[in-house]
């Protein structure tokens, strides 16, 4: 059984950076598609925004709201992806979830929160 612990979030001002963490545990992790989501406050009945994503290959996918300024990567060594949060904003501000996906194999962290506030 595949078990996600996201670690990393934080209270910080506008424009600081942050690096979430996501260990995963179980096997076959370099095989794994991995995922960042977030949740803003207010939006708990709507669908979780996808923010990043990397392949089992190191290949990335980022929202056009975080491009440029967030970074996904994987240390498979470690079991571990991260997603590296630059130039942090107000509107950053939720609750960050990791998944990871193989096959018909799918698992959610529960969440690590982030505030950007000044």
């Amino acid at each position: 059984q595949v078990q996600l612990v996201e670690s990393g979030g934080g209270l910080v001002q506008p424009g600081e950076s942050l690096r979430l963490s996501c260990a995963f545990s179980g096997s076959f992790f370099s095989r794994y598609t991995i995922f960042w989501y977030r949740q803003a406050p207010g939006n708990e009945g709507s669908q979780r925004e996808l923010v990043a994503i990397i392949n089992s290959v190191g290949s990335t996918y980022y929202a056009d709201s975080v491009k440029g300024r967030f970074t996904i990567s994987r240390t498979n060594a470690k079991n571990a992806a991260y997603l590296q949060m630059n130039s942090l904003k107000p509107e950053d501000t939720a609750v960050y979830y990791c998944n990871s996906k193989l096959a018909r194999d799918e698992y959610w962290g529960q969440g690590t929160q982030v505030t950007v506030s000044s």
